[in-house]
């Protein structure tokens, strides 16, 4: 039994797993009680939760671009290589066309699950994917999922990802309820990477991920809040950028 469970701990892709059934956990349970609401209610939900999401990208980039020096002052840290990974993220993000290709994937989602009808179920599609998947805690999480078998960042992540996606079912629709498949998707690759180059993860690189992760983060917040304002699918290939800076800075 103690082998089982040694096992069962220090498999690579259990926190993956468990993200994924929160998020499906948490998206029933808004579909299922968000009719209880009044309207007013579920917009008011979604104004927090775009408040919460915000400032949880505000914290994670602030907390990578400053940096206490011994003499106790604050330096800034990053800044240059940020302004590039989403200069060129974005060049990279349109010419590929990312936002509309996710977009695609959410109409097709839409026929083969019976939600021809459900006029919202694509904006809440990728408005739940967007939000879970993009940020520090869905890449150093994976990472370290794969890389040494600790599980405890994206069993953190599944609590939190568990109350946004509920909130986002009660407030958009039973889209959200499907961004579990590119966090499946998209945390098991990485997961999957980190185990094939962990020699090559340095702490450079991570912390470059998470600043800039942190800053899609709070892009996402931005157009829960004031509605879409940016194609943040588009900026993704920023996160690849950003390692690559780190390998040759």
């Amino acid at each position: 039994m103690n082998d089982f469970l040694h096992f069962w701990n220090a498999l690579p892709g259990l926190g993956t797993i468990i993200n994924v059934v929160f998020i499906i956990i948490g998206g029933i349970a808004g579909v299922l009680f968000g009719n209880r609401l009044a309207k007013r209610s579920r917009e008011t939900l979604m104004l927090a939760n775009a408040v919460a999401v915000l400032f949880i990208g505000i914290a994670g980039a602030l907390g990578q671009m400053y940096r206490m020096t011994e003499s106790g002052k604050l330096e800034t840290t990053g800044t240059m290589m940020l302004i590039a990974s989403l200069a060129l993220g974005a060049v990279i993000g349109e010419w590929i066309n990312l936002e509309e290709r996710i977009e695609r994937f959410g109409e097709w989602l839409k026929s083969r699950t019976g939600n021809a009808e459900d006029a919202g179920f694509v904006h809440a599609f990728v408005t739940a994917s967007l939000t879970v998947c993009i940020g520090a805690m869905a890449v150093v999480g994976s990472i370290e999922d794969g890389a040494t078998g600790d599980h405890s960042i994206l069993f953190a992540k599944a609590v939190l990802d568990l109350i946004i996606i509920m909130v986002m079912a009660a407030s958009l629709g039973k889209g959200s309820i499907f961004s579990a498949i590119p966090v499946g998707l998209f945390q098991g690759t990485i997961t999957v990477l980190a185990v094939l180059i962990r020699p090559y993860i340095t702490d450079s690189a991570m912390s470059n991920l998470s600043l800039v992760g942190s800053v899609l983060i709070f892009c996402v917040g931005v157009n829960l809040f004031w509605g879409k304002k940016i194609r943040v699918a588009n900026l993704l290939p920023s996160l690849v950028v950003a390692v690559i800076w780190s390998a040759v800075s």
